[in-house]
């Protein structure tokens, strides 16, 4: 299925809006687990303040990510005027409502603010979270608090293992009378052949106007090394889809830069296109080996943590 992107270019960024909230965020996203990977906090902070200056407003982090460090240095940018700027989503791994609104309490911290505009259950890959996290004392009934409180505006899940769950997720909430206001999922030009979020969640998430945010079009690289596509046309593949956001890893200036070309570059794809590009990647993407975090571990750090969740420690 082809969707039809719309949006609006504003100086050099291109804005569109988080499904019914009617929020208006930047098409690209900051991704907050490579901010945290350069030894310089200092260049973390600057690669921040550019993005804004770039007309970057959506800004992705997690409790989580590189043991806090992420969201303290995003914190530290988002000072002196920076915060008003930005639309600020974080994650927590927390499943139960205690420690839930634990790590909410120390990802305001982190973040520096009192307010974090869109909150994300993180990880959901397993077919029992959502179960965890709608039950009674789960962590569901924290975020409901927190959004009574003003701690939080918007709420939504994120997950990268199999749409299976992603729908489970969404019908959980339907029999709990909840409606989310975003999800987060991969979405490049492997995932259209393989378990593909784009054939089985995306259609249900516009249906129901839930902000779409795509994540992994480059799948941290690995899509790369198939030697088929160039990132600026992962890029373009993934913002020609119904995406509020595409969040993407930046970690230096040049990265940073291929972002804003691929903006800047960018037109609606023709059918036609589509068709073309997504030819270049059917054979490597038959058996998920270009996305591993679908066919593997190695990207699932809860899995890793149980604790992070609340449950006993493997």
């Amino acid at each position: 299925m082809i969707y039809p992107a719309s949006g609006e270019l504003q100086k050099q960024m291109l804005y569109r809006t988080l499904g019914r909230t009617q929020e208006r965020v930047s098409a690209i996203g900051l991704g907050g687990f490579h901010i945290g990977h350069p030894k310089d906090e200092q260049e973390s902070i600057d690669l921040i303040h550019r993005a804004i200056d770039q007309g970057i407003t959506f800004m992705d982090n997690c409790w989580d990510y590189n043991e806090g460090v992420s969201e303290n240095r995003m914190g530290k940018a988002l000072r002196n005027g920076h915060r008003e700027k930005v639309f600020l989503m974080t994650k927590i791994d927390g499943r139960t409502k205690k420690l839930a609104a634990q790590q909410i309490d120390q990802s305001l911290q982190r973040l520096q603010t009192d307010r974090i505009d869109l909150l994300q259950f993180h990880e959901v890959i397993r077919l029992e979270d959502p179960d965890r996290i709608f039950a009674e004392d789960g962590a569901i009934a924290a975020f409901l608090d927190a959004k009574q409180a003003g701690k939080i505006r918007y709420i939504g899940f994120t997950g990268h293992k199999d749409p299976l769950v992603h729908l489970r997720m969404l019908e959980i909430a339907k029999q709990n009378e909840f409606r989310f206001d975003a999800v987060q999922m991969p979405l490049n030009v492997m995932d259209a052949h393989f378990r593909s979020f784009q054939h089985h969640v995306l259609p249900v998430l516009v249906e129901q106007g839930i902000g779409v945010l795509g994540m992994k079009s480059m799948a941290d690289g690995h899509i790369l090394k198939s030697n088929t596509v160039s990132p600026i046309e992962c890029l373009h593949y993934a913002l020609n889809l119904p995406t509020s956001v595409v969040i993407t890893g930046i970690d230096r200036r040049e990265i940073l830069d291929q972002a804003i070309a691929a903006i800047d570059s960018y037109k609606p794809m023709s059918a036609q296109e589509v068709t073309a590009l997504l030819a270049k990647t059917i054979s490597a993407a038959a058996t998920g080996r270009y996305e591993p975090y679908k066919t593997g571990i190695q990207f699932d750090e809860t899995a890793l943590h149980p604790e992070w969740l609340g449950l006993p420690a493997a």
